[in-house]
């Protein structure tokens, strides 16, 4: 394990303090943006890309002639909002202030590399909108990894899953799906349930018709109904109207779309049933990751070189999701793998008392930048 330096790790300290104490929320990442502008710029990138219609920031170092490889690296950078010791707020639950600071400190390593920076050129990405599937989708759009040849991300893992000091060379995400829908029918009263269809009925058809679904059980998948609002104060009405949402994973693209078709089906099955309109507010989701063997065998190795061959654990299956793997699904040319970071994480992501042993910082760090070497190296 490389030592590092007191003033590093001073620094390093100093740079997480300072995101987890000023987090924002999905496309509101104004401060943390400029914050992350001023450092790239002062830490040699030749080039410090920001936008004009969405928050982000991309920093260039090394070699970006045509015959170099591109390896990127991805850290996102929104907030959760939750409730913190009876407060709604802003709240860096997920890990996202560690994964910027990781992203920061690998440049801070290469940045007297020059070997490193003729060999490859490096392109570090910090994403806004993680948290609502929409920020690398934006970032896509942008182009920024068209000329890109590797992408890797990283995530700090529950200690369930892996203990400090491990890590994995792929999360193997599932995809998810939310689907949100109102039912827009006429209140009636108790005594005269001819005169319109009981919201609350309809709804649970829908859901019974939900939970009679099948799919290939060999493949993990679920699906089920997160909110259910239907009805007042008063007992004597019978509910025209209703707000339901439906939350789907799937582990492979391929499943997620046969069960996005088959609860589509149903809600407009349930709509000619009850002669009731039904609009679909929100239907939204996250891709499952797509597997590049080049990028996941290179982390490997990157795990093997800095933390020993002990403790390289296997890839992460989770019905978790991550909008990283948009970047591969939409541009199939790119080798990508997000790597798992093992750092006694608890009780759980999105825990608003969520914490975890920053000294994983440097296994991260030291991680990322092992990768670059290796790509570095080869001809």
């Amino acid at each position: 394990m490389e030592k590092q330096s007191t003033q590093f790790k001073e620094k390093i300290y100093k740079t997480f303090s300072y995101l987890h104490a000023n987090p924002e929320l999905s496309w509101e990442e104004k401060e943390t943006t400029k914050y992350i502008e001023r450092l790239l710029r002062q830490s040699g990138c030749h080039s410090v890309k920001t936008f004009d219609d969405c928050t982000g920031v991309i920093g260039d170092i090394g070699n970006f002639s045509g015959d170099r490889p591109i390896i990127a690296i991805r850290a996102d950078m929104d907030a959760l909002y939750q409730e913190v010791n009876g407060v709604m707020k802003a709240n860096h639950s997920c890990g996202h202030d560690a994964h910027m600071t990781m992203v920061l400190g690998v440049i801070w390593k290469i940045n007297n590399n020059e070997r490193l920076k003729e060999k490859i050129g490096v392109r570090f990405i910090f994403q806004p909108a993680e948290e609502v599937g929409a920020g690398a989708l934006k970032l896509v759009e942008k182009g920024i990894v068209d000329n890109v040849d590797y992408l890797y991300g990283i995530h700090l893992r529950p200690i369930q899953e892996l203990p400090h000091g491990y890590a994995s060379p792929a999360i193997i995400h599932g995809a998810t799906r939310s689907i949100e829908f109102e039912i827009n029918g006429e209140d009636a009263h108790g005594a005269r349930p001819h005169l319109t269809h009981n919201a609350i009925e309809i709804g649970t058809y829908i859901i019974n018709s939900i939970h009679s679904l099948y799919f290939n059980p060999n493949i993990p998948h679920s699906v089920k109904v997160t909110r259910f609002l239907s009805g007042g104060k008063n007992t004597n009405i019978i509910p025209g109207k209703a707000s339901l949402a439906i939350d789907m994973r799937a582990q492979t693209n391929q499943l997620m779309e046969e069960l996005h078709k088959r609860v589509i089906d149903v809600i407009k099955t349930a709509q000619e049933l009850f002669q009731t309109n039904i609009t679909i507010t929100n239907d939204y989701g996250i891709v499952a990751a797509e597997l590049s063997e080049e990028a996941e065998k290179i982390a490997a190795r990157a795990i093997k070189n800095v933390l020993g061959e002990d403790k390289l654990a296997q890839p992460i299956v989770t019905p978790g999701g991550d909008d990283f793997h948009f970047y591969k699904v939409k541009k199939p040319h790119l080798k990508a793998t997000m790597i798992g970071l093992g750092c006694d994480l608890q009780p759980g992501l999105h825990h608003p008392n969520m914490n975890f042993n920053i000294e994983a910082l440097f296994n991260g760090i030291n991680i990322f930048t092992e990768i670059l070497n290796l790509h570095s190296m080869e001809d």
